[in-house]
């Protein structure tokens, strides 16, 4: 935290929180704009609010923002997600050309950035994002954590 204004990563937790609360995968995702800090959208996962395998936090607040600016690149915009974003959601990070992707828990399982495919590191991936894991790793780790073991 800041001053009284919560950081990028701290608001994502929140929104981790609510997409819990609401029987989704606790994961949120919020981009801001690298230059001002001003905060572009947010947004946590919906996959099963709308019955959409698709509707992951990172993909929507990328959507929102791109409906919001008016634009199909997002070039200046940086990411907070509370896990490391799957191949789908990395792929459309490196289309959205976001300037930086700073996540917290890892995801060796489904993980598409340092796990799986490595979407960024492949030749035919025209972007590459500045990546900073593990950012409140144990926080965002244990939500992941306390979701699944209360549904097992």
């Amino acid at each position: 935290m800041t001053g009284n204004r919560l950081s990028p990563m701290e608001i994502a937790l929140a929104d981790a929180e609510a997409a819990a609360a609401a029987g989704e995968v606790p994961v949120g995702a919020v981009l801001v704009d690298g230059k001002t800090g001003e905060m572009l959208a947010r947004a946590h996962n919906r996959v099963e609010e709308l019955h959409d395998p698709t509707a992951h936090a990172e993909l929507l607040a990328i959507q929102e923002a791109a409906r919001r600016l008016g634009l199909k690149r997002l070039t200046g915009a940086d990411l907070y997600v509370t896990l490391e974003p799957c191949p789908m959601c990395a792929q459309a990070i490196a289309f959205a050309r976001l300037r930086r992707v700073h996540f917290g828990a890892y995801d060796p399982k489904g993980g598409g950035v340092d796990h799986g495919p490595r979407i960024f590191e492949q030749p035919t991936c025209h972007h590459r994002p500045e990546v900073v894991g593990g950012l409140q790793e144990s926080r965002c780790g244990a939500l992941l954590k306390d979701f699944f073991r209360e549904r097992r």
